[in-house]
């Protein structure tokens, strides 16, 4: 029987890691080999690597398309296996680093037009990869924000649903979040990391700055009102299951998910970590909002309650706000419903 752990995981995360490209019969056969949580990314390693074996195999065979597929279910599988995994910070490195060149490889061979931005912050590296759609010569661009737990290798699908409507994408590793947090600790705002990444984009030919839409899920939900509150180049936001007051949440969160921000905000301990969250608030932000604003959740959020999210859309002054009522968090069981949903109405504001 697989501790209480690994079952929080499987429920809480379950339906979130299919919709972001981990294969279904991939996941029952790797969960089925996890009885303890130390065993979460050994195994979900494990999987990883017969993908990268095999994307290697048919590369050299020059078999381009399956290779690409495969090294993006690589990458997938590894960042899922380490994503709150929090045991040994030496293995959640490699992992990040691993997952990082296998989604670089997955792009290659993929997606002509999938490139790697970088910008210095605060003495450090802030990673990006922007993709561009086929045929539209200015597209709009939109900036895909993780969440405590995220990176920007978990967006591959969530991407295709704006580049499918002819909008350009950037998805980022902030403070905190994937190999940019491997330096830089979680910070309340965000902006302050954002903005020298808006400079750059807003600094190109091939994209449209003066339409940048910004999108963020669960904690990534914080982030991007927060920025959207104080950033001028934003012209519509979208914030899917993201919380009022992170603090307030803390007692309620599995243990993985105080551990994973505790660790990546640079704290010592549960109680330090409690303390950090209070800073991730928005009372007195989303007012200061004056672009158009989605909030969306789901009735069933078990993460992060609906009420925070509406409070967010209730405190913003153009917020418009969408509960599921059979949704979960992020509407992550309901991808063909939410996700056409939300690029259309940022198409639409574009």
């Amino acid at each position: 029987m697989p501790d209480a752990a690994v079952e929080t995981a499987i429920a809480h995360w379950g339906p979130r890691m299919i919709q972001n490209g981990v294969d279904y019969n991939d996941f029952v056969r790797t969960t089925d080999r996890v009885e303890s949580w130390g065993d979460w990314l050994p195994q979900w390693s494990r999987t990883a690597d017969e993908h990268a074996e095999r994307a290697f195999r048919a590369e050299a065979d020059g078999h381009g398309l399956t290779a690409g597929h495969a090294w993006r279910n690589a990458a997938v599988d590894r960042h899922f296996g380490k994503f709150v995994w929090m045991v040994d910070i030496d293995l959640v490195e490699q992992a990040t680093r691993r997952c990082v060149e296998e989604m670089l490889n997955a792009h290659r061979l993929l997606d002509p037009t999938a490139e790697r931005v970088t910008v210095p912050v605060d003495g450090a590296t802030l990673a990006a990869n922007l993709r561009r759609p086929a045929d539209v010569t200015l597209p709009p661009v939109v900036v895909l924000v993780p969440g405590l737990d995220s990176t920007k290798e978990e967006f591959f699908f969530l991407e295709q649903a704006f580049l499918d409507r002819g909008m350009a994408t950037v998805s980022v590793d902030g403070p905190g979040q994937g190999e940019t947090g491997l330096d830089l600790p979680i910070r309340y705002d965000y902006e302050s990391a954002l903005s020298p990444l808006l400079d750059q984009i807003c600094a190109r030919d091939d994209v449209d700055a003066r339409r940048i839409g910004l999108l963020g899920v669960s904690l990534g939900g914080y982030y991007a009102p927060r920025v959207a509150a104080y950033e001028p180049r934003i012209r519509a936001v979208v914030g899917i299951s993201g919380p009022y007051r992170w603090g307030e949440l803390w007692d309620d969160l599995p243990p993985m998910s105080r551990d994973t921000f505790t660790v990546k905000s640079g704290g010592g301990s549960d109680d330090d970590g409690r303390e950090r969250a209070k800073a991730l608030d928005l009372t007195d932000v989303c007012e200061r909002i004056d672009v158009p604003a989605l909030y969306v959740t789901g009735a069933h959020d078990r993460l992060i309650p609906w009420e925070q999210t509406k409070q967010q859309a209730d405190a913003t002054p153009d917020g418009e706000f969408v509960c599921y009522p059979d949704g979960n968090h992020g509407a992550a069981n309901l991808p063909s419903v939410a996700r056409p949903m939300i690029a259309d109405w940022m198409a639409d504001h574009l």
